[in-house]
C-alpha cells in the first residue's frame, strides 16, 4: 500500500520552496512562468493527498490557480494557525524551507478540507470589494487626520478625500454592472438585502467572501466568521465566552450591518434591546447580534427564502 504524500509550499515574491513528507524532501523554484509549470508537472508526478499553503499578500494566487487547474488538492491556510501549529511542534525558528516543512507537516497531520477554487470572475470580483474596503480605510484615516494639521497640508487631504470618494463611486459601478450581468449573484443579493439592515456592502461580501454560506450549520458558519461563542473552562473553573478568529473582511462588514439593523430590523433590534436588558454589555449583544443576522442569512440561502418568508428553524 502506497504512503500518503502531503506537500508544503511557502510562497516568496520571487521563489516557491516545496516540502515533501514523508519522504523529508525540499527543493526551490523560481517564481515564474517555467518555475511553476515545473512544479505542476512535479507534484502531477507525485499524486500528492494535499497540498496546503499560506495567504502571503496576493502573491500565492497565481500558483494556487494553476495547481487547482491541474486538478491537484490545494487549499489556502490561515497563516495564523500555521505559526501556532510550529510552535506547539517545538519549532520557532524560520526560513522559507523550514516554512514549507512546517506546512507538509500542518498537511499530514490535520488535512485541511479543500474547498474549490472561485472562478475568474468571482477572483476580479472578490478583488474589486478588497479594493473598496482599502479606500474606504484610507478615507478614514485621512478624514482622522484632517483634525490635528495646518491649513495647506489640510487642503492636500481634502483633495486626496475627493479623489478617493470619485474611485468608490466608480468601483460601486463596477461592481453593480457585474452583480447584473450574473442572473445567480442578482438573485442571490436580492435575497440578502431583503433582509433590514443588510445593504450592498455585506449582500456582496458575503457572496464573494463567503460562499459557504447556507451549505453550513449555525454554529459552523458562526464559526468561520468569527462570531461563536468560545469556551474556556478547565475543571471547575468556568471561564467567560470569546470570539476568536474568522474572516474579519466578513466581520467589519456583518458589524456595520448589525449596527443598522439594531435600529431598522425588528427582530434584531428586540433582541439586542432584550440582550441590554438582561444585563450583556453593549459589544457582547452586539457581537450576538451578529450572530443572529448571520444565522437568519444562512438560512434564507439554504432554504432560498425571502426575509418575509423567512422559517422559525434556524439549525
Amino acid at each position: 500500500m502506497s504512503e500518503l504524500v502531503f506537500v508544503g509550499i511557502d510562497v516568496s515574491k520571487a521563489q516557491l520552496d516545496i516540502a515533501v513528507r514523508p519522504q523529508q524532501r525540499t527543493w526551490s523554484v523560481t517564481y515564474d512562468e517555467q518555475g511553476v509549470t515545473e512544479l505542476v508537472e512535479t507534484l502531477r508526478q507525485l499524486g500528492p493527498q494535499l497540498i496546503v499553503l499560506e495567504p502571503t499578500g496576493g502573491y500565492e494566487g497565481r500558483v494556487v490557480a494553476a495547481l487547482a487547474l491541474a486538478g491537484l488538492p490545494v487549499v489556502v491556510v490561515n497563516a495564523r494557525y500555521i505559526r501556532h501549529f510550529a510552535q506547539a511542534a517545538g519549532i520557532l525558528a524560520k526560513t522559507d524551507r523550514l516554512d514549507a516543512s512546517v506546512l507538509a507537516h500542518y498537511a499530514a497531520a490535520l488535512r485541511p478540507m479543500v474547498r474549490p477554487l472561485p472562478d475568474a470572475q468571482t477572483r476580479e470580483m472578490a478583488a474589486l470589494l478588497t479594493r473598496r474596503r482599502q479606500l474606504i480605510d484610507m478615507r478614514t484615516a485621512e478624514t482622522n487626520r484632517q483634525e490635528c494639521t495646518t491649513a495647506r497640508v489640510r487642503h492636500e487631504i481634502d483633495t486626496h478625500i475627493a479623489w478617493l470618494d470619485k474611485r468608490l463611486v466608480a468601483l460601486d459601478k463596477e461592481l453593480t454592472a457585474a452583480i447584473k450581468t450574473s442572473p445567480l449573484w442578482r438573485e442571490r443579493e436580492d435575497l440578502l438585502q431583503s433582509m433590514p439592515g443588510v445593504g450592498p456592502g455585506l449582500a456582496r461580501t458575503l457572496i464573494l467572501h463567503l460562499p459557504e454560506l447556507g451549505q453550513l450549520d449555525r454554529w459552523q458558519v458562526a464559526a468561520l466568521i468569527g462570531v461563536a461563542p468560545l469556551n474556556r473552562d478547565s475543571g471547575t473553573l468556568r471561564g467567560r465566552r470569546g470570539t476568536w478568529g474568522g474572516r474579519a473582511s466578513v466581520r467589519n462588514v456583518l458589524f456595520m450591518a448589525a449596527l443598522s439593523a439594531i435600529h431598522y430590523n425588528p427582530v434584531i433590534k428586540s433582541f439586542y434591546e432584550r440582550l441590554r436588558k438582561a444585563g450583556k454589555r453593549h459589544k457582547v449583544a452586539m457581537v450576538a447580534c451578529m450572530r443572529r443576522m448571520l444565522t437568519i442569512l444562512n438560512t434564507m440561502v439554504r432554504n432560498n427564502t425571502h426575509w418575509h418568508a423567512q422559517p422559525i428553524s434556524m439549525a
